[in-house]
């Protein structure tokens, strides 16, 4: 269900990511899944690369935000066995990488935030950080961590 409705939204579920250095992408303690952060990688490639404020306009920023999500989304499903098992959305952390002027975090973490409403309804609500810093990892305008509670 939950897949089809990311289809129907217009995105498909990726194969989850492989880590980029020395940890792993997901670890699941009892109920809990825990994500590592996740780019915006679509196919190996960086979607949207830059800063927010500067070369990333805020509409392409919210699309990185999406695909992001959707790699969160990917990792879960692998350490819960079905995106059916998720109970709730607890937390999602929104690193956006961006200009020291630019204030308009929430807006880009309103795109992973809202796709998962619209996948989940209220088992998609959650807690939420939206956090400006000054570089992610291979140039990403954002990078996404959530936390899930699974049956």
């Amino acid at each position: 269900m939950f897949e089809e409705k990311i289809k129907e939204l217009g995105f498909e579920l990726p194969e989850a990511p492989k880590p980029l250095a020395s940890y792993v992408p997901v670890i699941k303690s009892g109920n809990i899944v825990y994500t590592a952060g996740q780019l915006p990688l679509v196919k190996g490639e960086i979607k949207f690369p830059g800063k927010l404020g500067k070369e990333v306009s805020d509409a392409d920023g919210k699309k990185a935000a999406e695909y992001s999500c959707l790699n969160c989304l990917s990792v879960i499903k692998s350490a819960a066995g079905s995106l059916e098992n998720i109970k709730q959305i607890l937390k999602v952390t929104v690193f956006v990488n961006c200009t020291a002027e630019y204030t308009n975090q929430p807006e880009i973490a309103n795109g992973a935030s809202d796709l998962l409403v619209k996948v989940f309804g209220e088992k998609g609500k959650h807690a939420r950080s939206a956090v400006g810093v000054n570089q992610l990892p291979k140039g990403a305008p954002v990078e996404i961590e959530i936390i899930a509670e699974v049956e």
